[in-house]
């Protein structure tokens, strides 16, 4: 199958840098709502704009009358993210960045992004969250590894007991680790580089702030 990768904008906070740049280089885009409006300052335009458009203003529709739209009633059963992501999927994709997924006013939409990459990755899908400045991953039984600037933060944060779980490249590395579910043990850790992650069951998040030096 051919690798392809789609790119969701989503209605969280954005910050456009390098490492935002690169996991979007080559990248085709979904826009989901309000997530239309962060498609001007990444300079593209999307092939695809769903949701029942309920926060997206008059003046974002101006700037974009030439795009295709999927409108859906505001009764619908699934977030515009979740439409847009089943959108991505119908055409082929077997990457996901999940644009502007973190932050932002709605709590609950970041949490259901957290939750919805966590079921796609179960079902084998590429997938990575990022406002730009913060970056998720789902962490599942096997191996991971992320490059990460040194001195950068990363936290895991367990969405079930962890059980076997290793992290190697960091300032505090864990061998066959038992984490129970609702733990702290693993916030705020330090990136020595490339950091490698095993782990034997469960399911978790990894959260990396590769910009945020301040555990150096």
């Amino acid at each position: 199958m051919t690798h392809s990768t789609f790119a969701i904008l989503l209605g969280g906070n954005l910050t456009v840098t390098a490492r935002l740049k690169t996991a979007l280089a080559d990248s085709r885009f979904i826009a989901a709502d309000s997530g239309m409006r962060h498609a001007a300052i990444l300079g593209v335009e999307p092939e695809l704009w769903v949701g029942d458009f309920d926060s997206t203003d008059a003046e974002l529709a101006r700037q974009w009358p030439g795009i295709k739209q999927k409108t859906y009633p505001p009764e619908k059963n699934e977030t515009d993210g979740e439409i847009a992501t089943a959108e991505a999927v119908d055409r082929g994709a077997t990457r996901l960045v999940f644009v502007g997924a973190l932050g932002g006013e709605r709590s609950d939409h970041a949490l259901q992004h957290l939750l919805h990459a966590m079921s796609l990755a179960e079902r084998g899908v590429d997938i990575v969250l990022t406002s730009g400045e913060e970056e998720a991953v789902p962490l599942l039984p096997g191996r991971i590894s992320l490059d990460l600037p040194k001195g950068s933060l990363f936290s895991v944060i367990g969405f079930s007991a962890l059980e076997g779980l290793d992290i190697i490249g960091a300032r505090y590395p864990l061998v066959n680790f038992s984490l129970p579910f609702g733990s702290s043990r693993t916030v705020s850790n330090v990136a020595e580089g490339r950091v490698e992650f095993h782990l034997r069951s469960g399911k978790g998040m990894i959260l990396a702030r590769p910009y945020d030096m301040t555990g150096a």
